[in-house]
C-alpha cells in the first residue's frame, strides 16, 4: 500500500471528544472514526487489524471443531419471549418493523442459534457438535466511554457447543480454554492474560472471564500468582481466596475482560425443547456452553497494553503491515525507481508494506511510522542508497541496521 494512496490521514490533534487512550489514539493514527458515543467506522488501517484478529480465532475455532455460521443481526420478539429475555435483557436495542412487528437488535444468538442445531441434530450420533460466528453486535449501553473496549456497536466471536452430557461439555470446556489462550498469545496479550473465576449466573456456580491486565480496565481482579488465575471482584467475598490453592494474598489489578465462557447447561435447550434420543432411544435434553471473544475490545486492549510515548506497538501477527517504508530527502529519477523497485521486491516476496512515498519532511514521516506502529521500519535516502543498503528498526527496539539490499528479504522473514 503506497501511504500517498491511503485515504485515511493522521492527524496531530488529539480528539477532544474522546476520553479512552485507545481510542485517542487509533483515531489520530487513522486506524478508525468516531462516528458516535460507542460507534466507530473501521478505517483501511483499522480493518486490516481487526481482521487479522478474526483471522486468528476463526484459524483457532476451526481447530477445535468449530464450524463457522452467521446469523442475522435483526432477532424476532418471539425468540426473546421464549427464554423470558425480552423484559429482563436491559441494554437490548428493540425496535418495530414496517409489519408492525417487534424486533431486538443481536445482543447475542443463544435465542438464534439454539432453534436453528434444534433443526439439525436429533440423535447421539449427531453431538457434540460447534458452531461460530464472527458478527457485529448491537447493546444499549449506558457507559459507552472506553473507545472499543464498551462500544454500542462491536465485534464478537461467539462459540456455542451443543453435548450429550455435562461430563462432556466439561471437557470441550477445557478446550476451549486452551484455545483462548493460544489466541491471546497470537495477539501479544499472553503474559498479562488471567484465567478469571467469576459469578455463573442462572448458568453455573462459576463462568471464567479472561481478563488482561491494565490501567485502562473497568474491572478489578484478584491474581493468585502462584496458579496465575484470578477472581472477579463481584465474587471475591463469597470465593475468600484463591479457588486453586486457598492462598488469601492475592493481588489487586484493574483488567480488560477480553473473552469470557459459560456453561449454559440446559438454560435455552430446555426453553426450546431441544432434545435428542440416546442410544437406547430415550429422549434426553441437550447440554450447551458458550465462548465469547470481541476482536474489536482485543483490539482495543493491545493498544492499550502495547505502546510507547510515540504510538501503538504492533505485535506482528496483529500488525496492519510488516513493514514501513519510508522514503527520505530529495531524490533524482533513478534513486526514486530504485525505492520503488525495493518496495515492489518486498510485496513479491509476500511481504506487507506499507511505503511512505508521501513528499512530506522526514521528520513528519519518522513522527507517522511512530504512531501507526508497524513490527519494522525501514530507511532508504541517498545515503542508504550509496551504500547499497537499507536501514532497519524494529518498533520496540532503539538499535538501527544497515541491511544489504540482497539480504534484506531474508533478514525480514527470519
Amino acid at each position: 500500500m503506497r501511504q500517498s494512496k491511503l485515504f485515511s490521514k493522521i492527524t496531530r490533534e488529539l480528539p477532544k471528544d474522546e476520553a479512552s487512550f485507545n481510542a485517542q489514539i487509533l483515531i489520530r493514527a487513522g486506524f478508525i472514526d468516531k462516528v458516535a458515543a460507542g460507534i466507530y467506522t473501521f478505517l483501511p488501517l483499522g480493518l486490516r487489524v481487526h481482521n487479522k484478529i478474526c483471522n486468528i480465532i476463526r484459524e483457532e475455532m476451526n481447530e477445535i471443531g468449530g464450524q463457522e455460521i452467521l446469523m442475522p443481526g435483526l432477532t424476532p420478539k418471539d425468540v426473546w419471549e421464549t427464554t423470558g429475555r425480552w423484559g429482563t435483557f436491559d441494554a437490548l436495542f428493540r425496535l418495530a418493523g414496517s409489519d408492525k412487528k417487534e424486533y431486538a437488535l443481536g445482543a447475542t444468538h443463544e435465542e438464534i442459534v439454539t432453534p436453528l442445531v434444534k433443526k439439525h441434530v436429533f440423535s447421539y450420533k449427531e453431538l457434540p457438535a460447534y458452531v461460530y460466528q464472527i458478527q457485529t453486535k448491537f447493546r444499549n449501553e449506558k457507559r459507552a466511554k472506553a473507545g472499543l473496549i464498551r462500544g454500542r456497536e462491536f465485534s464478537m466471536k461467539d462459540l456455542y457447543s451443543f453435548h450429550e452430557t455435562e461430563d462432556d461439555l466439561n471437557e470441550y470446556y477445557k478446550e476451549v480454554q486452551k484455545s483462548y489462550f493460544k489466541i491471546f498469545n497470537r495477539c501479544g496479550l499472553l503474559n498479562l492474560t488471567y484465567l478469571t473465576f467469576a459469578s455463573g449466573g442462572a448458568f453455573s456456580k462459576y463462568s471464567h472471564e479472561f481478563q488482561t491486565v491494565t490501567e485502562a480496565g473497568e474491572d478489578q481482579i484478584f491474581i493468585c500468582d502462584d496458579c496465575q488465575i484470578a477472581i472477579n471482584q463481584e465474587i471475591i467475598e463469597e470465593q475468600k481466596g484463591c479457588p486453586n490453592c486457598e492462598r488469601e494474598e492475592l493481588r489487586q489489578a484493574k483488567a480488560v475482560e477480553v473473552g469470557n465462557i459459560f456453561k449454559l447447561r440446559t438454560k435455552f435447550s430446555g426453553a426450546f425443547n431441544f432434545n435428542y434420543k440416546d442410544k437406547e432411544g430415550e429422549e434426553k435434553i441437550v447440554e450447551m456452553g458458550c465462548y465469547g471473544i470481541g476482536p474489536s475490545r482485543v483490539m482495543a486492549t493491545i493498544v492499550e497494553t502495547s505502546h510507547d510515548g510515540k504510538g501503538i506497538i504492533w505485535p506482528e501477527e496483529v500488525a496492519p503491515f510488516r513493514v514501513h517504508l519510508l522514503r527520505i530527502g530529495q531524490m533524482d529519477e533513478a534513486a526514486i525507481k530504485k525505492v520503488d523497485s525495493i518496495y515492489k521486491e518486498l510485496l513479491e516476496a509476500g511481504i506487507e508494506v506499507l511505503f511512505d512515498d508521501r513528499d512530506v519532511s522526514a521528520g513528519e514521516k519518522f513522527t507517522g511510522a511512530d504512531l501507526i506502529g508497524c513490527p519494522f521500519r525501514l530507511i532508504v535516502s541517498e545515503k542508504t542508497l550509496s551504500q547499497n543498503k537499507v536501514e532497519v528498526k524494529k518498533r520496540n527496539e532503539e538499535k538501527m541496521e544497515l541491511v544489504s539490499f540482497g539480504s534484506l528479504i531474508k533478514f525480514l522473514k527470519k
